[in-house]
């Protein structure tokens, strides 16, 4: 049976066509990437609608956008055994997850995003899947979970049996040969770190990878990697739109520095703070066995200080984090150098965690190097631990009544190549189950992530407009600074550009009691799950 994409429209009511149309002229103005694509295509416009109360649904696009006489198919969950005992099957047609969990009396409903999870139609039948699954990037625990659960969760649910692996990274669209993966050949992946695939940085030729899925046949495409790797994926998703191929484009975030905006947390990042603990145990174990002792542990975060936050408080034998978002200086009154001693003199010993992009300004002014970066785009850092162990020794040196012994460790490489742990592993399942429910329902150009501790479908510019950082205004740094003893560092400058920093433009939303017409039922029924195909 031929089904036609549901048509939804606005209420008469001035305000709300002209509040969503402003919030789209804003995403458009936030959104804008630094180097515009010349071609300006249907694809790059944002999908709004508007409620009342303030209500705004930002949409992801589906595959009737574009080709608009697909037909739709019962999704066979429904007949599924192991999901014979759920109460509901499907999610419903209306189900959005909001932005914001936490509001006053007096707030606007706000932004929210289409829920995640199984529809009640299909726009793939199973024999005519093509999936293709690529990771790009650096390593992050986790990978190789979420290509197992692709695998399996198409060929076990939903009954698909061709899916190739693009070995290398985007590179591999058109430069290496595709891997065939079966739920057997993908059985026991999980237990290992890195990614069976093989992955790489930079690379990307859109016209050629979207050539390749052309000429291969592909009809799904799973992209896993961060923000750039997404950045790259929206351009595939313009493109697979611009030729019109029937192509779902579907990108599963991964940071192990955790520092993609809107979603709760990435995956494998719970396994990288697990890991460092034991790189900050030995160093504990080194300071506080010899006199003075000094243990100095470099984590990951180049941006985000995450990372080193979060297993700052784990540990409790933390007595400085270092993190990019808090300034720090090392001379004077309340500099680090001074506290250090103090704790040397009060317990005899102490452990400084920084993440890798703190205190690169410092580096910068002392040694005069001009930025290079690497292929995706990533400024190159220079050794921060090193030249902090380097410095600390030298200020000691001029100390001779004041001996110190100093260990560096290092283990940043060691951390991301480990296996995901048990909370990433069901979290690694949760994101490839929800990113392979929207591919069938023929959803495209989105990320699968949790907001407020639900999944949902984001479209690819909310999370590669900006990074996710540690907010130093926010209590969760403060209890950071409470568990350690450290100094702030701050002066009441950088407190206030920290504060205004913080600060998200004011958008215009959809106010007042009038709302969207209520679709009709047929609309609603045909599994386009769509509440309005608000493009403006």
């Amino acid at each position: 049976m031929q089904m036609e994409a549901p048509t939804v429209v606005f209420a008469s009511a001035p305000a709300i066509t002209a509040a969503v149309q402003q919030q789209q002229k804003i995403l458009d103005l936030k959104v804008m990437p630094a180097t515009a694509p010349a071609r300006k295509t249907k694809s790059s416009k944002k999908k709004l609608a508007g409620g009342g109360g303030g209500y705004v649904l930002e949409d992801v696009p589906h595959l009737t956008d574009f080709l608009p006489h697909l037909q739709s198919y019962p999704n066979p969950l429904q007949d599924h055994p192991a999901y014979s005992v759920v109460k509901q099957y499907f999610v419903n047609a209306d189900d959005t997850v909001s932005k914001k969990i936490v509001v006053h009396e007096s707030s606007s409903r706000g932004t929210h995003f289409r829920r995640a999870g199984p529809r009640q139609r299909v726009y793939f039948q199973p024999g005519e899947v093509s999936a293709a699954i690529v990771t790009c990037g650096g390593l992050c625990p986790g990978l190789n979970t979420v290509i197992r659960e692709l695998v399996c969760g198409l060929h076990d649910m939903y009954g698909v049996t061709s899916v190739v692996g693009i070995e290398g990274g985007y590179k591999g669209f058109y430069a290496r040969n595709t891997v065939e993966l079966t739920p057997r050949s993908v059985n026991g992946i999980h237990k290992r770190g890195g990614t069976v695939l093989g992955t790489s940085r930079g690379g990307q030729d859109t016209a050629k990878i979207v050539d390749s899925i052309q000429d291969r046949g592909i009809s799904q495409v799973y992209i896993i990697g961060g923000d750039g790797t997404q950045k790259g994926a929206a351009l595939v998703h313009e493109e697979v739109q611009r030729r019109g191929l029937k192509c779902a484009v579907v990108g599963v975030p991964k940071t192990i520095d955790n520092d993609i905006a809107v979603i709760d947390k990435s995956f494998g990042f719970d396994s990288a703070v697990e890991e460092a603990q034991r790189a900050i145990n030995a160093a504990h174990v080194e300071a506080e066995s010899t006199e003075n002792g000094i243990g100095v542990v470099k984590l990951m975060g180049r941006n985000s200080g995450f990372i080193a936050m979060h297993a700052t408080l784990a540990s409790r034998d933390v007595d400085c984090c270092l993190i990019p978002e808090s300034p720090f200086f090392l001379d004077g009154k309340d500099g680090l150098f001074e506290f250090v001693e103090r704790r040397l003199r009060d317990n005899g010993h102490m452990v400084i965690v920084l993440a890798e992009g703190a205190g690169q300004d410092l580096i910068a002014k002392g040694m005069h190097l001009a930025d290079t970066h690497d292929a995706s785009g990533n400024k190159h850092l220079l050794d921060v631990g090193l030249w902090l162990s380097h410095k600390i020794k030298e200020h000691f040196r001029k100390k001779p009544n004041f001996p110190i012994t100093l260990k560096y460790i290092d283990p940043t490489y060691m951390i991301r190549a480990v296996p995901s742990n048990a909370s990433d592993n069901v979290y690694c399942t949760l994101l490839a189950h929800s990113a392979l429910h929207g591919a069938m329902a023929g959803y495209t150009g989105f990320v699968v992530a949790p907001v407020n501790g639900r999944h949902a479908y984001i479209p690819f510019y909310r999370i590669t407009e900006k990074q996710n950082k540690v907010v130093i205004t926010d209590r969760m740094w403060a209890r950071v600074l409470c568990s350690t003893n450290q100094p702030c560092f701050l002066s009441p400058e950088d407190v206030e550009k920290a504060r205004q920093d913080e600060e998200e433009p004011q958008i215009p939303l959809v106010e007042g009691e009038n709302s969207l017409v209520k679709a009709s039922p047929m609309s609603m029924s045909n599994g386009h799950d769509h509440l309005c195909n608000g493009t403006s």
